[in-house]
């Protein structure tokens, strides 16, 4: 008997992002992730088939609780979720999945997610997918503890971890969240004060949230660092305070960066308050093509701020490139004579995206690097995701790597878009209107602002071969999914 369970198919989605009242929720194909999860029960019927939910299935930062953790209201929040009507539905699909025989769930803990941690957590989950049916409850596994998922598919050994651990912005502190999950089980509580949130989590309650109620966009925009940031500040000049306010987040996460390089591997652990940090600026948010100049990002920030309540910005010619160090100033406020804040976003994004690779499906982004770098050589398929970019990267040595992406909406500019100020004029709209309703329904010349893409991972024994794949489920997600690219191991 292996130590391992084995099965014949694996198929790993991430990502999910379920949380937040409407106008709040940035998953939209509900219906379709129902089919798909009724697709999946109904592979390989004699067989043994698996999913994992391979983190952020929920999205409790997306929800209106106390602090930065749901401690005493976990379960509320939860049930809530679960109860919402726009997600109720996928959690009837999971329930008749973990029916079948031969079929098990998976859940995997993300940094959106980590009060399913928490054992009453489980218990309402168990509770809510199988009832009394302890055979249905033995089908559904947990892993919050970092370790990730490991199986064997055919001869493969597949590894399913969320990612989020060699991120220093959103790593977990699973030591904490076991001491949480004691009190609790101990009938004590935990005050806000007591939990330390990480960098990411920080971002996301006391910057995002906030920003998101104007501009419904700003988490679903790819690269969320120089498009997304830059976007917003030339947008709402008035955000450069936000900016400003998130000097000491970046101080924790260089803090963190100090805890991630062991987090998978578990070894060389530093405490805390043995880990230095390095003074940190806004330049490294905003990055080189924003900053670079004579004026520091912070000094520009501050200018653009008192230029925001005092409007009379100085005059710069409007034929130069917004990459030069002169135009710092129009590529972050856009007001200065000749060039409207439309046409300096569109240079600035033309600027910032040049030789972009965030959807590059090859490309090798540091997620891969450092967790590749903390597995094993007998590892065979290794998947992620956490970073909502889909990936399938062939190692070598008969090793394989994906990303499953997300379910999530996502955006992108395209060359089209940013073409010239005609083409970009209707996409300024569509930004400065803010609403989700309004991004779901834009359209650029017969293309989506928002992508259909749904990515899904499977990994299966077939004619003596293991398979791996990354798709995309389409249409109602009845239908076989689309292949992305595979991969065959002998």
């Amino acid at each position: 008997m292996s130590e391992f369970p084995a099965y014949d198919e694996v198929h790993v989605i991430s990502d999910i992002h379920m949380g937040g009242k409407p106008g709040f929720q940035i998953l939209r194909e509900t219906q379709r992730l129902a089919n798909y999860i009724r697709w999946v029960a109904a592979q390989r019927p004699e067989g043994r088939v698996a999913l994992v939910l391979n983190g952020d299935v929920f999205d409790t930062l997306a929800e209106d609780i106390r602090g930065y953790v749901a401690v005493d209201e976990a379960t509320a929040t939860l049930t809530r979720i679960m109860d919402d009507k726009s997600f109720s539905g996928i959690w009837e699909a999971l329930a008749d999945f973990v029916k079948k025989k031969g079929r098990t769930l998976v859940i995997v803990i993300g940094n959106h997610d980590i009060e399913v941690s928490f054992p009453s957590v489980q218990r309402l989950i168990l509770s809510r997918l199988a009832g009394e049916d302890l055979l249905a409850r033995a089908r559904i596994e947990f892993s919050t503890n970092g370790a990730g998922h490991t199986c064997l598919v055919g001869n493969a050994r597949v590894f399913c971890t969320h990612g989020n651990e060699v991120d220093a912005w959103n790593y977990n502190r699973y030591e904490d969240l076991a001491k949480v999950a004691r009190r609790l089980n101990a009938g004590r509580s935990l005050e806000p004060s007591e939990w330390y949130p990480n960098a990411g989590t920080r971002m996301v309650k006391e910057v995002m949230n906030e920003v998101k109620r104007r501009y419904a966009w700003i988490d679903l925009l790819k690269p969320e660092t120089s498009a997304a940031v830059g976007t917003l500040v030339v947008l709402d000049p008035s955000q450069a305070a936000k900016i400003n306010s998130l000097l000491s987040i970046l101080g924790e996460r260089q803090r963190g960066s100090g805890q991630v390089d062991q987090r998978l591997s578990a070894e060389g652990f530093q405490p805390r308050q043995a880990t230095g940090a390095p003074a940190i600026t806004v330049d490294q948010l905003l990055g080189p093509n924003v900053s670079a100049g004579a004026q520091t990002a912070d000094d520009m920030l501050l200018a653009a701020e008192k230029g925001f309540k005092q409007p009379g910005a100085r005059a710069t010619p409007a034929n130069e490139t917004l990459g030069t160090g002169g135009l710092i100033w129009d590529r972050l406020t856009g007001w200065i004579t000749g060039v409207g804040k439309d046409e300096a976003l569109r240079r600035a994004l033309k600027d910032w995206l040049a030789d972009d690779k965030t959807f590059d499906i090859t490309d090798q982004d540091d997620t891969y690097k450092q967790v590749t770098a903390s597995v094993g050589a007998s590892t065979d398929f290794i998947v992620t995701g956490h970073t909502h970019l889909e990936r399938a990267i062939d190692m070598g040595g008969s090793r394989y790597y994906f990303n499953s992406g997300t379910w999530i909406r996502l955006m992108r500019f395209s060359d089209a878009m940013l073409k010239d100020a005609a083409s970009f004029k209707p996409v300024y709209e569509a930004l400065t209107d803010g609403a989700m309703e309004t991004i779901d329904k834009a359209k650029f010349g017969g293309e989506s602002f928002v992508m259909d893409q749904a990515s899904a991972v499977s990994i299966s024994l077939e004619d003596g071969k293991v398979v791996g794949r990354l798709t995309h489920v389409e249409g109602d997600g009845t239908d076989k999914p689309r292949v992305i690219e595979q991969f065959a191991r002998p």
